[in-house]
């Protein structure tokens, strides 16, 4: 079983969590927003999506899912962080990576062991090296950590099928 801090509960991250909670892991899910993890903790989904509620409520109640507003809590608990947050359009046309960034420089300052980070959210190419620059320049002193992509491909409607019997699953790291 890892256990995992999954931020954002936006569409990928609230699915993904809850998935990954089924599959055994032990899932923190993180978000700023305190209303959506207010309505979380009473069974409200911020999303719609055919059976969510059920395999979150399941989760909760098996003890494996938690929600969370802060970051430094579910980084106590966890050893692998999912970046999942929201990765808007610019006034250019390209993903603003603001949010990812942000998350990015909160995790650096807030690193006291080794873990995984691992980005889920839709990114372009080299952000990995804006993420892994971002962190470093945060942490109060060194810690080890490594970084990985894992994209998402769900579809509104099907993506706990998506995520449960995926037809494809990339990954990338540098080691």
């Amino acid at each position: 079983m890892s256990r995992i801090c999954m931020i954002g509960t936006g569409y990928v991250g609230l699915v993904s969590g809850a998935c990954l909670a089924d599959f055994g892991h032990e899932v923190w899910c993180v978000d700023i927003n305190a209303e959506r993890i207010a309505d979380l903790h009473r069974g409200v989904m911020p999303i719609y999506e055919p059976g969510l509620d059920r395999l979150v409520a399941k989760n909760v109640a098996g003890g494996r899912l938690f929600f969370t507003t802060s970051l430094a809590e579910a980084m106590g608990k966890t050893d692998v962080i999912f970046i999942a947050v929201q990765t808007p359009m610019s006034d250019g046309g390209e993903a603003d990576l603001t949010y990812v960034l942000n998350v990015a420089r909160e995790i650096g300052q807030l690193m006291t062991r080794p873990c995984v980070i691992v980005t889920k959210s839709t990114v372009p190419v080299g952000t990995s090296r804006k993420v892994k620059a971002a962190i470093l320049e945060s942490q109060k002193r060194p810690v080890a950590f490594e970084l990985a992509s894992n994209p998402e491909f769900l579809r509104e409607g099907s993506s706990i099928e998506d995520f449960m019997r995926p037809d494809r699953v990339v990954g990338g790291t540098e080691s």
